[in-house]
């Protein structure tokens, strides 16, 4: 999943202890203004399909626990969709600070600098928005639980509705926050799956049972500026990917094997990444942003690299679609394109003489109409390249995934942009464009 925000040896385990008491605590909250209320108490957030996790800490026996939330489906707002005694949402002047698309890729939430909101992406359309007082009320990160009721919020833009160092936990229901998560420095990124929260900071990721927001974990990273952490969601044991402690190193935690694998992806910093469904297979791209690297994440093979491009650029997203056959890239080049995956995830193990765990090694298993001449041309000549491309504005921010229709990919601009774009999977090429949408303008211009 890709979100977009504005603003030598391997290190040893820590696995959680049963009596750890971590340092950042969660707290219930009964008052939806939760910037002035105290730390010292513990919340449970039980939602309907979350078990409670083993490992996780019994809550203090002298706090009464609120009552499980029902996470039902997302429904058009038939109501006032501003927050109570705030203007009209057609009044306000919005400027965007978060895009992410949620776990299958169907929605996507918007946090902007008076509220949040989210859509819908095939039809598209808004599905409901929340604003908060025109004064303020800016939300620096919004992440969707597939499509409950349930959602984590973080303060941003220069007047943010929470403080930047504190998750909040949305009920839409109840349209408060029930619960919070506070830390000593600034939240960067939340991922959600049904029985985990995760909380990225700048050089720490806290792992939580969505149950009880108990800790469970706790990982230590190089510098981390973006937020970068991708978690598995298909039903099972957690896998998560977040960078390691050295330039260019990303760390995958399985914590069914309650084991990390380390990789050594790029000789560059790590620039962004992308996991697939089941946490089989990882995607990489470095500062540098020519090459894109994919893993096996159970022993860190490679098992395939491809090409964007042969000048420097940005990577802003990556995504696999849902069968693991494709790969979407956006970058500042103002391209995004759409590779073709010759991975077989489903086979019980890797073909150790065509893949290698050295990136710097080239890989044999995809080879390119160029690769008669390997060897002789540079390795440029020999890579692989899109398949398909979209070309928009160059500079600008994209996040991108694949749509629900055959072959379509769904690409959001930080300035409000919506397409949805088709590409043939045989002749390639350039993709049509089937939709266009400005999701910051007015409903009725939908």
């Amino acid at each position: 999943m890709a979100a977009l925000s504005m603003p030598s040896s391997s290190p040893q385990l820590s696995w959680p202890h049963p009596d750890a008491n971590p340092s950042p605590t969660p707290s219930f909250v009964s008052d939806p203004h939760l910037d002035h209320q105290p730390q010292s108490t513990h919340s449970a957030v039980a939602t309907k399909e979350d078990p409670a996790d083993e490992e996780s800490e019994s809550a203090p026996s002298n706090i009464p626990l609120p009552p499980p939330i029902r996470t039902s489906p997302f429904e058009p707002d038939t109501r006032n969709p501003t927050s109570h005694n705030s203007p009209s949402s057609s009044s306000l002047v919005t400027t965007l600070l978060y895009l992410s698309f949620n776990q299958d890729q169907g929605c996507f939430a918007a946090g902007t600098d008076h509220g949040f909101r989210i859509y819908n992406c095939d039809p598209f359309r808004e599905i409901f928005r929340r604003d908060f007082d025109h004064r303020g009320g800016g939300i620096g990160v919004v992440e969707m639980l597939f499509r409950c009721n349930i959602l984590a919020l973080v303060g941003g833009g220069p007047d943010p509705q929470y403080p930047l160092n504190k998750v909040m936990i949305w009920d839409d229901h109840q349209s408060r926050c029930i619960g919070e998560l506070s830390f000593r420095s600034e939240v960067r990124a939340v991922r959600l799956r049904r029985d985990r929260i995760i909380v990225v900071l700048e050089q720490k990721i806290f792992v939580y049972n969505f149950a009880d927001l108990k800790l469970l974990h706790q990982i230590e990273t190089i510098p981390n500026p973006k937020g970068l952490c991708a978690i598995s969601q298909a039903s099972g044991s957690l896998v998560l990917v977040c960078p390691g402690m050295q330039k260019g190193q990303v760390r995958v935690e399985h914590y069914g094997l309650r084991r990390a694998k380390f990789i050594m992806a790029h000789d560059s910093r790590i620039a962004c990444f992308a996991l697939t469904q089941d946490g089989k297979l990882l995607a990489t791209a470095s500062t540098k942003g020519t090459l894109i690297r994919v893993f096996n994440t159970l022993d860190g093979a490679l098992l395939q690299e491809v090409r964007r491009g042969a000048d420097r650029a940005e990577i802003h997203s990556l995504a696999f679609s849902i069968n693991a056959q494709w790969l979407a890239v956006s970058s500042d080049k103002g391209t995004v394109h759409v590779f073709n995956l010759k991975v077989n995830q489903e086979l019980p193990g890797i073909d150790k003489t065509r893949t290698s765990s050295n990136p710097n090694l080239q890989v044999t298993s995809a080879s390119s109409s160029l690769s008669f001449i390997k060897g002789v041309l540079p390795k440029y000549f020999s890579s692989e390249w899109s398949v398909a491309q979209f070309r928009l504005q160059e500079g600008a921010q994209y996040v991108v995934a694949f749509g629900h229709q055959k072959n379509t990919v769904v690409i959001l601009g930080v300035d409000g942009s919506f397409h949805r774009c088709q590409f043939d999977p045989v002749n390639g090429g350039e993709m049509s464009q089937l939709e266009f949408y400005n999701f910051l303008k007015p409903e009725e211009t939908f």
